[in-house]
Order: structure tokens, then C-alpha cells, then sequence
């Protein structure tokens, strides 16, 4: 049966809080009971009851918010407990996609390796009804229950779906729908103690991560004729006459000048973008305890940069050292010291295999090992907060640089910094303005040549700089610029080949483009939870909201 299908979807994700120090845990848990109520109102609205049973994973973070979406934002009467014990309800919805609310655990919260049940009401959701496209006569009322990410439900639920249809409906009168895979063919029906019909699903095996789709019509003469939601009237054919002159330029125009040079740079622009698409799905709080590199990921700095910085940090740790810049070739120091990071070992790695192809395959791969590390720490975060708290660090680097009061403290600032100033876009001119600057102890081992060429004051005119009490001599801050520059530009043409080519192969990886569909359904996913819509007539519409929290 072809139906005028709306999807209402709730999802509940788990607050990762602002913890200093630790890292914050990933929600993961079990939804073992989903007790659905949904009635269908005299008046045309729809009530919602649900229970759901968790079981908090013992390495999850504790279930401390959830977020409900509802369909449309024309909804109230909202209320929410835990064995009767009321908890708040706040308007910071967090979800995607739709109008919601929040539920506060508060003390009730779901600690992990514990289990606990949340009941849910909404007293009126308004504008969910639709014209059975089968007979005239009856209104079509189609339903989804909540579902969650796979990546973050385990186990099976015991799922129960309730329709109560409106008061003096009569049990010959309403139609079920096709029932979603996994449920009986044929609801359950009977007549409830308040004397309404009600058709009833249930599959003790059910997946908290699919969506299963429910639907029923019945007479619209039990309902008002104003709740069926119906497209406005609309005269089309009026409009484009009046505007048929301007409208054909404007496609014209837009068609073959505006759509190619819009594609080209819009491709361009999202090969680029490395970064998987899920981290913009803000969760709640910052991710803490991101290295400069990874903060260079997650704010999708080129890769050159990125690999370069990489370099550094080697060198810095004394586990290689440069034994040619151009082509760059490194010794890389047998036995490695502690401390390493998983993607300088493979950057290590890569530079061991002689052969050039191999190693940019080997780079690649590690980048996109890289990217993938940085996604998944950054689940369940906020990404604009984590952004603009490591842009602070960066800054914050840079004003103890600038208001260092002598060469020697300047310099052993910028030291301990390096990798945080690189993250600035603005490295290269800061760089410059900041006067002598005694190179690092290490900075042999990035430039081979430098012990042996002479020093520049920015004249042209060789001089001899003071040393600092390390042992370490000076450069103006223009040639330390220019060096780090330099060291850039070696990866993009001399290691990676075109950057573009270079970051097109990971983002292939990382961020695929979407696979084209042949189907006039739409759907969606999200990290933690989703809905999907699908409609099988041009009346349909579809509500879909989810949470984020």
C-alpha cells in the first residue's frame, strides 16, 4: 500500500563532559527494552509514551542527558522520569535535523556497567496526519521509533510498538501497513481498557540500530478535517508566465556559465576536505590532549604542512636526522627512543624504503591512519569548541614568544612551541618580525649545512651572531622563516609530488564522496543515532530529527 509516510525519530546520545586530565570515555551501551504508546488523537494529534531501558557499557560514559527530537516544533505537555522520580527538561536540544528538547538525568544518570529506564512523554505533537493516497476517505498515520549508530549499540532489544487509534474508531474500520522486516506480518489487536482499538507490534530480537517504519490509516471522519496537513495551494503556471522572460536568462546563464564554474570549484574544494564528515556533528565539549599535528588534522591544515611538522617532532625527539634536503633523505636512528607517536613511526617507517613510489604509498597510508585517529578521539566532542580551544593554545604560544623579554627566553619559547606557531596561518610574517632568534641545539639535524655556511644579518653581509649559553648561535627571524618555508615546499615537490594529487588519495579514503543512488527515496545516518524518510507519493512529507548530544 502506498503511503504518505513521516518519520519521527529520537535520539538519545550521552554527554561527554569537560573532564581535565582524563580523556573523555565513548558512549557505548545496550538498549534492552523500547516500549513505544503512540496515540492517535480525536483532535488529530499525536501522543507519545516511551520507555527505554539501558545498560550502560562498563567502559561508557555515563548516560547523563538525553535528547529528544520530535517531528515539528508545534509540540508540549512534555514530561520525563526515572521510576517516577521527575527530571528536567530543558530547551538545549542538541540534536540534528529537528525540533526537540533535552532530558537531564541529573542524579539518576546512567553510570557505566549499570542499568536504568527513562520514560518519556509528549502530550501533543501537532501536523502529523496525511491523506491515505488509497482512499480518499481515510488518514494515513506512519510512525518510526528511535534508532542508533551501530558503532555505538550492541546486543539486540526487545522493541513493542502501540498504535491507539482515536476514540469510537471501530475495530473493522482502521488498516494496518506492511510491517517492517523482523515483526509479524499482522499486528496484534484488541480493544484497550479506555475502549480504543489498538494494533500492537513486537519482536523480542529487534536491532537498536535500524529503523523500522509503522503505519496504519483510518477513517478521517474521527478526526478534524483542518489536521490532515495538505500541500497550499499554488499557481505555478501564473508566476512562470509573469516571469518567463527573466527566469529563462537567469537558467541560461546559470546553466552554462554558473553550474560548470560552481562544479570545478566546488570539487576542487571538497578534495581538500580530508576530514570525515561526522566530526562536524557537534557533540558536547573538548576534546583535550590533541598534539599540535593532530589539531593541524582536525583543522584540515594542508598536508604538507602537516608532514613537516611531523618531521620536526622526530628530530626534536632525536629519532632521525637530516641527511639531505633535496631530495630529502633522512638516517633514521635505529634503536628509537620513547615517546613516539604511532604516526611518527610510520613516517619513520617510510623513510626506510628506498624506493620513491612505495614510499609516498607508505606517507599516504600513514596519513590516513592519522586522519581516521583523529576522527575517531574526536567522537562525541564538540568540534567548534576543540577548535577554537586549540587555536587559543596557539595564540596564547605566540604572545609568550612576542612578550619575551630577551633573545635567550624568545627563542626557548619558540622552542617549546614550534609545531603550535606552525598551526597559524600567519607563521611566516610573525616569523619575520621577530628579530634574532637563537636556533635550537636540534636544528643541526634538520639543516646539514648550517654549522658550516656563515650567518646572515639580513644585509647580505656575513657576521658573526652572539651564542647563547647552550651553545647555539643566531639567525634573524626572516632566514628561520624562510628555512621552515623551505622545508615545507621540499615535501610538496620533492616527497609528495602535487600536494593536490597527494591529498585527493587521502581524502578518497577518508571522506569518499556520497555513492550515487537510483532510488527517489531519501534517507540519512548520523553518529549516534538517525532517521530516514521515504515517500511513495508527491503529497508526502517528511520530519526527521535527531540528536547530537
Amino acid at each position: 500500500m502506498k503511503q504518505k509516510i513521516f518519520a519521527i525519530c529520537i535520539v538519545f546520545l550521552l554527554t561527554f563532559g569537560l573532564v581535565t586530565g582524563v580523556s573523555a570515555q565513548s558512549y557505548f551501551f545496550n538498549l534492552d527494552q523500547e516500549v513505544v504508546n503512540v496515540f492517535w488523537n480525536e483532535d488529530g494529534t499525536l501522543a507519545l509514551d516511551y520507555q527505554f531501558t539501558f545498560t550502560n557499557s562498563p567502559g561508557g560514559h555515563v548516560i547523563d542527558f538525553v535528547d529528544v527530537g520530535v517531528p515539528t516544533g508545534q509540540f508540549s505537555g512534555v514530561s520525563a522520569d526515572v521510576n517516577g522520580n521527575p527530571l528536567t527538561i530543558s530547551s538545549d536540544f542538541q540534536g540534528q535535523g529537528g525540533s526537540g528538547f533535552s532530558v537531564d538525568m541529573g542524579a539518576y544518570a546512567i553510570q557505566p556497567g549499570q542499568s536504568g529506564s527513562v520514560h518519556v512523554v509528549i502530550g501533543q505533537v501537532e501536523n502529523v496526519l496525511y491523506k491515505d493516497d488509497e482512499d480518499d476517505a481515510y488518514a494515513s498515520a506512519v510512525f518510526s521509533p528511535n534508532w542508533f549508530g551501530s558503532e555505538f549499540v550492541s546486543g539486540v532489544t526487545n522493541l513493542t510498538v502501540t498504535y491507539h487509534m482515536p476514540p469510537g474508531v471501530q475495530p473493522s474500520e482502521p488498516r494496518w501497513h506492511s510491517a517492517p522486516s523482523g515483526f509479524p506480518s499482522e499486528p496484534q489487536t484488541g480493544i484497550g481498557a479506555d475502549g480504543r482499538v489498538f494494533y500492537s507490534w513486537n519482536n523480542p530480537a529487534a536491532s537498536g540500530s535500524t529503523q523500522y517504519t509503522f503505519g496504519a490509516s483510518f477513517p478521517k471522519s474521527y478526526i478534524p478535517e483542518s489536521a490532515i496537513v495538505t500541500a497550499p495551494p499554488f499557481d505555478f503556471a501564473a508566476l512562470i508566465g509573469a516571469m518567463m522572460p527573466l527566469l529563462f536568462c537567469g537558467i541560461f546563464a546559470f546553466v552554462f556559465i554558473g553550474m560548470p564554474i560552481i562544479g570545478v570549484i566546488q570539487g576542487k574544494k571538497r578534495k581538500m576536505q580530508y576530514m570525515p564528515p561526522k566530526i562536524a556533528i557537534e557533540g558536547h565539549g573538548i576534546k583535550r590532549g590533541l598534539t599540535a599535528v593532530e589539531s593541524a588534522i582536525l583543522m584540515e591544515q594542508p598536508l604538507d604542512k602537516v608532514m613537516t611538522m611531523v618531521l620536526f617532532g622526530a628530530i626534536k625527539k632525536n629519532a632521525a636526522s637530516v641527511k639531505t634536503r633535496d631530495p630529502l633523505e633522512l638516517d633514521v636512528v635505529s634503536a628509537q627512543p620513547e615517546g613516539l607517536h604511532q604516526y611518527e613511526t610510520d613516517f619513520l617507517k617510510a623513510f626506510k624504503n628506498p624506493d620513491k613510489k612505495a614510499r609516498q604509498k607508505e606517507l599516504q597510508d600513514m596519513m590516513i591512519a592519522l586522519v581516521k585517529s583523529v576522527s575517531e578521539k574526536m567522537r562525541g566532542f564538540s568540534r567548534k569548541e576543540t577548535l577554537e580551544y586549540y587555536k587559543a593554545i596557539m595564540e596564547k604560544a605566540w604572545q609568550q614568544i612576542e612578550a619575551a623579554n630577551t633573545p635567550e627566553v624568545k627563542s626557548q619559547k619558540l622552542d617549546e612551541a614550534l609545531e603550535w606557531t606552525m598551526l597559524d596561518k600567519d607563521y611566516d610574517d610573525r616569523t619575520r618580525r621577530m628579530g634574532p632568534v637563537f636556533v635550537p641545539m636540534w636544528w643541526g639535524r634538520y639543516n646539514p649545512t648550517y654549522s658550516s655556511r656563515p650567518l646572515s644579518t639580513g644585509s647580505g653581509l656575513p657576521t658573526s651572531m652572539p651564542s647563547q649559553p647552550s651553545g647555539g648561535s643566531s639567525l634573524p627571524g626572516a632566514d628561520f622563516a624562510a628555512q621552515m618555508v623551505t622545508g615545507v615546499q621540499t615535501f610538496s615537490s620533492k616527497v609528495l609530488g602535487n600536494v593536490n594529487t597527494f591529498t585527493e588519495k587521502v581524502t578518497g579514503a577518508t571522506n569518499p564522496p556520497p555513492k550515487p543512488t537510483s532510488s527517489g527515496r531519501s534517507g540519512s545516518g548520523r553518529s549516534g543515532g538517525g532517521c530516514a524518510c521515504a515517500c511513495a507519493c508527491a503529497g508526502c512529507a517528511c520530519a526527521c530529527a535527531g540528536g547530537g548530544r
